[in-house]
């Protein structure tokens, strides 16, 4: 038996879920072309989001995602941590590196989750909370290259040096999550990147994206 839902607070959703995927905001008209309903009721969707924040309205119209959202945002890292955390420590264990999870946050990476290895002499220390640019490690630039289009077979970025002298990295990116950009890798003390880690990487990252659907 499908459970009973409510239309209004879909239809809310819905219009999140399109402001949020534009860099520009929409208009009412456009909005409820998308929606499939009449005007009037997105004027009232927009207005009951707005008592909340989490719509505003620019002085051209265009309604866009409001600051509101954010204080919803803070709860979504631990969640997001928690359930990486399984594939990361098997990542982990398997490769002998340090393993991370690495979401965007506005222009640069954050690391919100980090596993290392127990069994190792010796490993990159990374902590979550480290933020980096996204054009540089492998974390950022396979997030940057699955935006792009870019990212190719066998699916992984690596790099060397990049924000760390002498240490080698390989990521792959988070695919299939909607309004989620973020990719799973390891970093290790290396001149090079062994070749079982990029597929290995791979499929932690698939790992993580469905734990997070």
């Amino acid at each position: 038996m499908t459970a009973e839902t409510s239309q209004t607070l879909d239809r809310g959703l819905r219009v999140l879920k399109l402001l949020a995927d534009t860099d520009h905001g929409l208009t009412v008209t456009e909005l409820s072309n998308r929606l499939g309903v009449n005007r009037t009721v997105v004027y009232r969707l927009l207005a009951t989001l707005e008592q909340h924040a989490l719509v505003r309205r620019d002085l051209g119209g265009r309604a866009r995602v409001g600051l509101g959202v954010l204080r919803l945002g803070r709860q979504v890292h631990p969640l997001v941590r928690e359930a990486a955390l399984p594939a990361l420590r098997s990542l982990a264990e398997d490769i002998g590196a340090t393993a991370h999870l690495t979401l965007v946050d506005g222009t640069e990476a954050l690391a919100v989750a980090v596993v290392e290895p127990t069994w190792t002499d010796y490993h990159v220390a990374y902590r979550a909370g480290f933020r980096h640019p996204l054009d540089r490690g492998a974390a950022g630039r396979a997030i940057l290259a699955a935006r792009q289009g870019s990212l190719i077979e066998p699916g992984y970025t690596l790099t060397h040096g990049e924000l760390e002298a002498g240490a080698s990295g390989a990521a792959a990116p988070l695919v299939g999550i909607s309004g989620l950009e973020g990719s799973v890798g390891v970093v290790m003390l290396a001149d090079a990147v062994p070749e079982r880690v990029g597929p290995r990487v791979v499929d932690a990252a698939r790992e993580v994206a469905d734990a997070l659907r």
